[in-house]
């Protein structure tokens, strides 16, 4: 299958140090900017991903109010830190 081209344009001062860091790493400009964009898009893939599954939780605290107080998980993340074996805390109504 034939790989589509895309033509960008590089300020010389970039592609220079792209050439001079893919001469290093011992690979080619082509792979160093193709890796770049893999990275780039993995991570605002990973991060579109974050902001959605935060929207999600928030809506389902606004349906139910429930919830971990932050000094109940905070000490909960400290002990599993530590190695202990503990259950996780349990959501619930704040205003309880």
């Amino acid at each position: 299958m034939a790989t589509p081209t895309t033509t960008i344009r590089i300020p010389d001062e970039l592609k220079a140090r792209l050439a001079k860091l893919a001469e290093q790493e011992g690979t080619s400009t082509h792979s160093l900017i193709l890796d770049a964009i893999a990275e780039k898009a993995d991570a605002l893939e990973r991060r579109q991903s974050f902001h959605a599954e935060a929207r999600e939780r928030y809506e389902r605290y606004l349906e139910n109010g429930e919830a971990i107080p932050w000094d109940e998980m905070r000490d909960y993340l400290r002990r599993r830190v530590r190695g202990e074996s503990i259950a996780p805390p349990r959501a619930r109504r704040l205003d309880d």
